[in-house]
């Protein structure tokens, strides 16, 4: 993989990945045609989490899902890319049966297929095991030419899934993209985006890339899309269906596991001054003065 940085100057990287390879030697592109899977995740909408005291795993019921906002642009990359270079859009997702009414949504925005895998063994999956079981779902489509996912899902926030993915599949991984353009039949530049700027960075195909806001604006779903996604024959694989041990999927396979999750403790009651900003100034001084903090 080779980067090179927007200030001045430039450099050039070249390596492999420490990886658990499901296919050690990534296919070629099979065809001008490109399959690309976007994953995607339903949530919640809503950031008052419960989690289950006994599994410590996420309490879904009764609280309303969407598609996490992030995969939006990662789908709206995955249709973009197919209208401008041809092929097809698989979704894939994880979760409970009820993550069928996300694909269904995604479908209605353009997407060709997608695949739902279910099963209570992969419950209280942690990042990894959650990467892993995606992989062999791939692996069992076939692979793919190009994997978007959204950077981060908003109710873990850890933007692990992408990279652990790529890792697990041995295929390049480029994070935080902003833009994405083809160099060649299977070659792609991406900017991505940094604290002060963006660099520029060169992937050979099949990679996984995981996008920022800034990289589209998603399309909102046309009323023949939205009746043919409802009409929409959706696959469910299970484990039985993915050749994993179940030592290996879940909360058996996960090597990390959430055992609280709380709001930080008030800090105590606040007060809100106003008045001249010298005076503030002087008061703000004396108070940290009394505290023992300044």
């Amino acid at each position: 993989m080779r980067t090179k940085n927007s200030g001045s100057g430039s450099e050039e990287r070249r390596g492999g990945f420490q990886s658990l390879p499901i296919n050690p030697t990534p296919p070629p592109l099979r065809s001008a045609m490109l399959n690309i899977i976007v994953c995607i995740k339903q949530v919640p909408e809503t950031q008052e989490v419960r989690l289950d005291p006994e599994t410590h795993t996420l309490k879904r019921e009764g609280i309303k899902s969407i598609i996490n906002p992030f995969d939006l642009y990662a789908l709206e990359e995955g249709l973009r890319v197919r209208e401008a270079r041809g092929g097809t859009v698989t979704l894939l997702t994880m979760g409970p049966p009820q993550a069928e009414e996300a694909l269904r949504e995604a479908l209605g925005l353009g997407a060709d297929k997608a695949v739902l895998i279910s099963d209570r063994a992969f419950a209280g999956a942690d990042t990894w095991a959650t990467a892993l079981t995606l992989a062999k779902a791939i692996d069992k489509m076939g692979g793919a030419d190009l994997i978007f996912t959204g950077k981060q899902a908003i109710d873990g926030d850890t933007a692990q899934v992408g990279p652990m993915l790529a890792t697990i599949m041995g295929i390049p991984y480029v994070g935080w993209a902003r833009k994405l353009s083809f160099t060649g039949e299977a070659t792609i530049e991406v900017e991505r985006l940094l604290d002060h700027g963006y660099d520029a960075v060169a992937a050979d195909l099949p990679a996984v890339v995981s996008v920022v806001k800034e990289i589209n604006e998603p399309r909102l779903p046309s009323f023949k899309a939205k009746l043919k996604a409802k009409k929409e024959a959706i696959p469910v694989w299970g484990l039985a269906d993915l050749d994993l041990g179940a030592e290996n999927v879940g909360l058996a396979g996960s090597f990390t596991q959430v055992v609280k999750v709380f709001p930080p403790p008030p800090r105590g009651e606040s007060q809100i001054w106003e008045g001249d900003p010298a005076d503030l100034a002087a008061r703000v001084w004396g108070r940290l003065k009394e505290l023992g903090r300044r």
